[in-house]
Parts: structure tokens; sequence; C-alpha cells
């Protein structure tokens, strides 16, 4: 990726979540957003992120139905995603659907930033 920024999808319904996912990750990522699934899977498939961070509980489309309509289609199933969840019930879910990793929450600004540098550097 010499020199590009690597773009991060952040699908959220709630703005301040959204915020606080981008101020976590710096200027190091280029980001795109989205607050609902539909509106993810829009984006996913017009601008094929390198990475996505999906928070379960969204209108419209929840985080599940988005991960499974992410893993049956060709060019998006190659995509890492990570999930949000505050559910822990939902965490097992969540991995047997394909997610790269699953964060509960609440989570700090280091676990988001740690679990994206991980999901990218096995993604090369």
């Amino acid at each position: 990726m010499a020199g590009a920024l690597a773009t991060v999808l952040i699908c959220d319904d709630e703005p301040a979540l959204r915020e606080l996912i981008r101020v976590s990750l710096d200027h190091r990522f280029s980001f795109a957003e989205a607050h609902d699934g539909v509106e993810c899977l829009d984006l996913a498939r017009r601008l094929r992120p390198d990475l996505v961070v999906l928070d379960m509980m969204m209108p419209r489309l929840n985080g599940l139905d988005v991960l499974s309509e992410f893993r049956e289609d060709d060019q998006l199933s190659g995509t890492p995603v990570i999930v949000l969840t505050a559910q822990p019930a939902s965490r097992d879910d969540a991995l047997r659907e394909g997610a790269s990793r699953v964060i509960l929450k609440p989570f700090t600004p280091d676990e988001i930033s740690a679990a994206v540098e991980e999901v990218l550097a096995e993604a090369e």
C-alpha cells in the first residue's frame, strides 16, 4: 500500500461512537462512515475498504445480517470485519459468521486501535 492510507469503514448508528473510533485511530487511516447496515453495504461495495468496524445493533439491517452479506459477496468476502457489541452472547454468532475480531462495549481507544492494527497486519 506504498504511501496510501488504508481505508476503514466505520458502521455505527451513534455519531459519538463513530467519532471515538476515528479519534482512537488517529490520522493513520482514511475513513468512511455509515449510520446503518444498508448504508454500510452500499459504501463497502463502492469503496472496497481495507477493514470494516461494524456495530451489531443498527437500524434497517443489523450487524450480523451485514456480516452475512459481506461473506456471501464475492467482492467483499475477504474484507476483514471487526464487530462491536454490547451483548457478550452475540460474540459467538459474529465469529461464526466470519468476524475477524469481536470487541465488547464499552471498549477503550487502545483496544480498538490494537485490534485494527492486528487485523490489518494479518490481512497483508
